[in-house]
């Protein structure tokens, strides 16, 4: 019996590569650490102090470099080597942890030395960060932007949230030393991987040279100007600021006697793992999903269900209401992310890809740390429920702007004139100049 061919075979599935399959394996060791740290750390801080006030401070001091290094570190990554300059990162941030061994080995460690390393940890993950995410369209065909995001960002949940956050429970248990020696040898593992795994030179030659500061303005403009870009950052960055400021003292909500959850530590670290189920959902389902609902009605849909659950656990004190109310923020954060991350690779140019994403995640990312301290002093003086309604508002408030302005035909009409523009880079176009020179394994 003969076999038909249909036209799809004539169109294969490209595949995502080995180049990708090792930056994956980086990112899932480099996260694997950031787990361990976002949940060891506060529960560490908890055994030096219960004040709200010092212990949003640690969160905001971890994301304080990108509203102070975001910029510069754009320029950065667009004019040197973007697999470079996250191997250096990690090289950096293990040896910080390192240090922060040294302070507990000798019975130095306090809430300042605690403060003192989460901010040059963040200052590592800028770099890296950036860096990593320019480099993806280097690695795979643009047809699979999407499916790179996708899994991307399920390696990052899972090694994250999923299997960090009862790692950094067991680690505790052995000592504080550990929760900051198992990431120092994580942070090692990343940068073998991605020195030994992407073989070649993954550096945009620009046709001009420019002055740094002239190159930062660049990025901005570029963005403030975008009709997409621009009102979803603007939107994305305040939902960061009331998430970033609902989370840094939600600890105190749950953990302790005196929380309203009531819940021990490692049983917290549990509860957080259900955060990483669904974004792992998310993560599969978006791209097959985005297909029939349209990506902005899909990503604009999941901001609003995202806001809309943060009033949950006030509105029902259970751990059964929370795990619930973490599963599906997960779910819903994780789809929206996917959608964005591939949509603004497809219509930013991949010589401006550094810049912009500094530029972005200097607003993003900048107000995380005014919303972690912002939290403190209103836990402080009004308590802790204060803090989660008004982050409920805000986040409520800041995707409805973006869905009144932002629409499916702007963002084509960004992606086709980004593809006709002669001589502008395509990310992820194997076939354009301005793509890095990628040397075969030998």
């Amino acid at each position: 019996m003969s076999t038909q061919h249909s036209p799809a075979d004539a169109n294969p599935v490209e595949p995502l590569g080995r180049r990708f399959t090792a930056a994956l394996g980086a990112t899932g060791a480099a996260n694997l650490a950031d787990g361990v740290l976002g949940m060891g750390v506060p529960l560490v801080a908890l055994t030096l102090t219960r004040s709200p006030g010092q212990i949003a401070l640690v969160t905001a001091a971890a994301w304080l470099p990108w509203l102070l290094l975001g910029l510069v570190a754009g320029v950065l990554v667009d004019r040197q080597d973007r697999r470079v300059v996250q191997v250096v990162a990690m090289t950096v941030r293990a040896a910080v942890l390192a240090a922060a061994v040294g302070l507990i080995a000798t019975d130095r460690l306090t809430m300042t030395a605690l403060v003192v390393v989460a901010l040059v940890y963040g200052a590592t993950e800028v770099f890296a960060d950036l860096a990593a995410g320019a480099l993806v369209p280097d690695l795979v065909p643009r047809s699979r932007l999407g499916a790179a995001n996708g899994r991307t960002l399920a390696v990052q949940t899972v090694t994250n949230s999923f299997v960090g956050a009862p790692v950094a429970g067991a680690v505790l248990t052995l000592g504080t030393g550990w929760v900051f020696g198992v990431p120092a040898a994580l942070a090692v593992a990343s940068a073998v991987l991605l020195w030994r795994g992407i073989p070649g030179r993954y550096r945009h030659e620009q046709t001009e040279r420019k002055r740094a500061g002239r190159e930062v303005v660049e990025g901005i403009t570029f963005l403030a100007r975008h009709r997409v870009l621009g009102p979803l950052l603007l939107s994305g960055s305040l939902m960061n600021m009331a998430s970033t400021g609902y989370f840094a003292v939600f600890v105190l909500w749950a953990v302790g006697p005196g929380s309203a959850l009531g819940m021990r530590a490692e049983h917290y670290t549990l509860l957080a793992a259900t955060l990483a189920v669904g974004a792992v959902v998310g993560s599969v389902v978006a791209e097959p999903v985005t297909r029939h609902v349209g990506e902005v009605r899909l990503m604009l849909g999941c901001w609003l269900a995202n806001s809309l659950l943060l009033i949950v656990p006030v509105l029902v004190r259970s751990v059964g209401a929370v795990a619930v109310t973490l599963l599906l923020l997960g779910l819903t954060n994780t789809i929206g992310n996917v959608i964005s991350m591939s949509m603004r690779q497809r219509i930013v140019p991949a010589t401006l890809l550094g810049r912009v994403g500094g530029a972005g995640r200097t607003l993003g990312y900048g107000l995380m740390p005014v919303g972690a301290l912002l939290a403190g002093f209103v836990a402080e003086t009004w308590g802790l429920e204060a803090v989660f309604v008004g982050g409920t508002t805000l986040a409520v408030l800041a995707t409805l702007g973006s869905m009144a302005v932002v629409r499916q035909r702007t963002v084509d009409a960004a992606e086709a004139a980004l593809l006709a523009a002669a001589g502008d880079p395509v990310p992820g176009t194997a076939d354009r100049d301005a793509r890095p020179v990628a040397e075969a394994a030998a």
